[in-house]
This record gives structure tokens, C-alpha cells and sequence, in this order.
């Protein structure tokens, strides 16, 4: 059955990829948790997590969140929880056909400089999950809400010759650009399933997970094992693949996604 159900993910997966899977970047993400149960149905939780982009080589994000959780009943969660991302931006300018003295400028583009800005997100949502065998099946259901303050950065541009993309020169310029706050509401639908290994510590699992802002923004797919070490460590491996739809307030690419986490339950 468990070989069933990887079979299944695995031609979902690859049925999604896009056709431009050449320009699809490459990063790592790690994120180091607390859990603290408080009562037999309420936990807190706290988190930092950093992400890398550009095949790893550049910083992405950094982020530190409070959560809480609270047990309905035996199959249902309710959980909330607010995080403060740290994000290095990286914008797309104009693409433009003639210089500064009027004459045609061909294959270049003038990308932004990036700059560093702080998010704010809360979220909201429930979860229910059922055993079937060895198998646990659970549906989270997450509302999201992220609000961008507003921002004045340096107006340094990049120039790449838009045939090659080879990089041509930095351009300085003195001026700079305020970015208006902007907030956003989505909803994150994820389905996942674990499965339980006889006499065996590392528990693997297989998830999607949808963004949803009246249409599908940005889809996830994730294969991962968690390790339980000792009962108050656990280790999550994961590599996961991120499609982005249509999602212009994250500016996210494509991304292949090496994932480490640690987490300590006391």
C-alpha cells in the first residue's frame, strides 16, 4: 500500500512540472522549533527558520514565529499563531529598448538591486487527521494573512544582456523607491500522509499543499521522513518542489527545496 501511494504522489508530481524546468532555482531550508505542552489538549511553540535561493547561493529569508495549538477533540486541532519574516528582495524592474541619449538598447534588462524588509503574518485554521491501518491521513485547512509596511530602498540596477544573461555591469543611481504597504489574505489547503514503520523510528510522509487567493498561487509537494531520536528530539528531512502559479506579493521562482528541521517537545 505504501509503495502504492508514493507511486500515485510521484506521477502527480511530475504530471505538474512546468516545461521551463531549466529555470527552476535550487535552496535550502532549516528551522530549529520548541513545543511546550502545557495541558494534555493546549501546546505552545516557537520557531526561526532560514531559507536560501539562487542554487543556495544567496540569503532569502529569515523568520521567527509564536504559534499555539489546542485539541477539540481526538481527531480535530485548532491552532493559530503570528511570525515576523525578514526577507531579502528581489524585484524585477522594466525592460527597456534605448539608452539614456535616446539610441536603441537591445538584449538588456535593468533589474532592481535587492534590499532586506520585514513582513508581519498571522494565521488561523484547523486540522483533522484519522488513522487507517499504519497510515495517518490529515487535512489542514490554514487562513493566512501578511501584511508588507511600506518601504524606501536604493535605486542601484543591474544591467544583463537579455539574450545571454550574462551580467554586464551595476548601475548607481542616487535616487531611491518607496514601495507601498500591501497586504494579502490566502488560504493553504494541505493533505498529507504518514506512515507508521513497525519497530522503526523514522516515519516517512508525502504532502501537497495549495495557496489559494481566488485562484491556485502556489502549489507544494513534499517527501520527507521524521526521526524521532528520543522522545523530546525529532529531526525532519524533506525535499520538496514549489510551483508558483501567480503569486507577484511573494516574487517566489520555481524551486527544488532541500529541507532540515530540528524539533525539541518539553
Amino acid at each position: 500500500m505504501a509503495r502504492i501511494l508514493l507511486v500515485v504522489f510521484l506521477g502527480l508530481f511530475f504530471v505538474q512540472q512546468p516545461c521551463s524546468a531549466q529555470s527552476d532555482d535550487f535552496g535550502m531550508w532549516t528551522s530549529v522549533e520548541l513545543e511546550k505542552k502545557v495541558n494534555k489538549k493546549f501546546s505552545l511553540g516557537l520557531e526561526a527558520e532560514m531559507r536560501t535561493r539562487d542554487n543556495s547561493g544567496e540569503m532569502d529569508r529569515w523568520s521567527f514565529g509564536l504559534s499555539g495549538s489546542y485539541k477539540l477533540t481526538k481527531w480535530l486541532k485548532a491552532g493559530a499563531g503570528y511570525t515576523l519574516l525578514y526577507d531579502n528582495n528581489e524585484k524585477c524592474s522594466y525592460y527597456d529598448d534605448e539608452d539614456d541619449e535616446g539610441e536603441p538598447w537591445y538584449g538588456k534588462v535593468k533589474r532592481q538591486a535587492q534590499y532586506w524588509g520585514i513582513r508581519h503574518r498571522v494565521y488561523a485554521g484547523l486540522q483533522g487527521s484519522v488513522d487507517v491501518g499504519r497510515f495517518k491521513l490529515s487535512l489542514r485547512e490554514r487562513w493566512q494573512y501578511t501584511y508588507r509596511p511600506e518601504k524606501t530602498a536604493s535605486r542601484d540596477f543591474y544591467e544583463y544582456d537579455g539574450t545571454t544573461g550574462e551580467l554586464m555591469e551595476l548601475v548607481k543611481d542616487e535616487s531611491e523607491k518607496t514601495y507601498k504597504g500591501k497586504g494579502k489574505n490566502v488560504l493553504r489547503s494541505r493533505l498529507q500522509v504518514d506512515y507508521d514503520i513497525p519497530s522503526c523510528k523514522v516515519d516517512p510522509y508525502a504532502s501537497v499543499e495549495l495557496t489559494n487567493a481566488w485562484s491556485v498561487q502556489k502549489v507544494r509537494y513534499t517527501l520527507g521522513a521524521e526521526w524521532k531520536i528520543r522522545k523530546v528530539h525529532t529531526l525532519n528531512f524533506y525535499y520538496r518542489y514549489q510551483d508558483i502559479r501567480n503569486d507577484e506579493f511573494d516574487s517566489e521562482p520555481d524551486m527544488h527545496i532541500l529541507g532540515l528541521g530540528y524539533k525539541y517537545k518539553f
